[in-house]
């Protein structure tokens, strides 16, 4: 068994090609417990089951809705209680991970979907750390990592379009605000903000010619993985980027630099 000092929480982390399940694998490969959050419950249980029997960390599964205030509060409570009972030790880390994306026109759009891609993306984040940060705050040590994309950056042009990438700049803006509250309380708030990554998230709504020209713009000439993306939001979580503070962390390969 590895020896586990700290809880890493990941949410939106069981599809088995996703960027939040090769997050939670990689932080039980580096020493933490990991707790895994999802949509799909089943699903979050499997990647948790699969996650310990790869590595031998203690992983803990639970559902979450994660726009839905009381479905995030009773994800917080399970957790709280394992921590309690010594199952699992104090949460150390949180990786924003769930979101979803919408490629439809914004003359296109409605406002179901508007506020859909909103409330996952960013009011999801909100509610998650705030349910989570009073822990963090208490031990005086903790890492919050928050998910963007090039598109918030540079308006679209990977998949999603406008609801996306306003939900993906208020991120942005959420990072650096909470990063200068919490400065003093020793928790770093930062963000990372893929470009195109090789995950499932646009399955079924694109095409090899759409995947090609997307590739086709990135001067490393691929597209990221999930652990290249991974990588970089586990690394956030340690000691060693402990100065660190509000920042944005591009992962897109050199397709935006600015």
């Amino acid at each position: 068994m590895t020896s586990i000092q700290r809880t890493a929480v990941v949410t939106g982390a069981a599809a088995p090609r996703g960027i939040g399940k090769s997050a939670a694998l990689r932080y039980a490969r580096e020493g933490w417990a990991v707790v895994v959050l999802d949509l799909d419950e089943p699903a979050a249980k499997a990647a948790a089951e699969d996650i310990a029997a790869q590595t031998g960390a203690t992983v803990f599964a639970h559902g979450i809705d994660v726009a839905d205030e009381p479905s995030v509060q009773a994800a917080y409570d399970a957790v709280r209680a394992e921590v309690a009972a010594g199952r699992l030790p104090a949460v150390g880390a949180l990786a924003n991970i769930a979101g979803i994306t919408s490629p439809v026109p914004f003359l296109e759009t409605t406002l179901d979907l508007w506020n859909k891609v909103l409330a996952v993306n960013a009011t999801g984040t909100y509610l998650v750390t705030k349910a989570f940060l009073p822990d963090l705050i208490e031990a005086g040590w903790g890492r919050i990592v928050t998910m963007s994309s090039v598109s918030a950056q540079q308006g679209g042009g990977v998949f999603g379009k406008t609801p996306y990438c306003a939900a993906k700049a208020a991120i942005l803006g959420f990072t650096k605000s909470l990063a200068k509250e919490l400065g003093a309380a020793g928790i770093t708030v930062n963000a990372v903000a893929p470009g195109a990554v090789d995950t499932d998230i646009r399955a079924g709504a694109t095409t090899p010619e759409l995947e090609d020209a997307i590739t086709s713009g990135i001067p490393i000439g691929r597209q990221a993985t999930v652990d290249d993306v991974a990588a970089v939001i586990t690394w956030l979580s340690t000691d060693d980027a402990g100065y660190l503070q509000g920042t944005t962390i591009d992962i897109n390969g050199g397709s935006f630099l600015h």
